[in-house]
């Protein structure tokens, strides 16, 4: 009897492996080490917003909108709850894009307005900020890549055959992933050109 018993557990054991399961369980560890990741790039540029409007607001107090749009932009993004059971939500994974997004244009915008302002350009602290976020956006890049790689290969396992039967019988479906319609605005950089002669202005610190 012991024998029959563990007999039948190995066959099932094999089935399971046969069948996708175990892939299905790396894959989603894979996705949830890449998204946590996401976060933790993007959690990494909310950080540097509020000195960076700071150090602009010292030398251009008087660009209330853009400013204002800045922080809204962050404040919608941290109002959303970005758990690991968005990434299974496509609905709420569609909001948090949008959001990034929006937090994207709004930063690109506050970036360009330092083109009018050569004393804020001299800041250091304000090119240490800037630096800062262009590589924490390129951090963003390599991030989102890998997830988008890996939620890839785990939607291609849930869609076919025989994994798609596994997927099935265990309650396993498609993750949503970053749309192309939205990829180029969250994929750009804020990028300033320093080189490029800046507008000259009666406003300054």
């Amino acid at each position: 009897m012991p024998t029959r018993i563990f007999a039948l557990f190995a066959l099932l054991v094999s089935l399971l492996s046969g069948c996708g399961y175990n892939s299905f369980q790396t894959g989603d560890e894979a996705i949830k080490s890449a998204w946590s990741e996401v976060l933790n790039q993007y959690q990494r540029r909310a950080d540097l917003i509020p000195n960076l409007v700071s150090t602009v607001q010292g030398y251009a107090s008087h660009e209330k909108e853009v400013l204002t749009q800045v922080t809204q932009a962050r404040a919608q993004v941290g109002s959303i709850q970005a758990t690991p059971e968005l990434i299974n939500n496509p609905e709420a994974f569609a909001k948090f894009q949008q959001a990034q997004a929006g937090l994207s244009s709004a930063l690109s915008r506050l970036l360009v307005v330092a083109e009018n302002y050569p004393q804020l350009k001299a800041d250091a602290a304000f090119r240490d900020l800037q630096a800062q976020l262009e590589g924490t956006e390129n951090r963003v890049t390599v991030a989102r890549n890998r997830y988008i790689k890996s939620v890839e290969a785990y939607n291609v396992a849930v869609r076919t055959f025989p994994n798609n039967l596994t997927a099935m019988v265990f309650g396993y479906s498609v993750k949503p992933n970053f749309s192309v319609e939205n990829e180029k605005a969250i994929s750009t950089a804020p990028r300033v050109d320093f080189s490029k002669p800046a507008t000259t202005t009666s406003e300054g610190k």
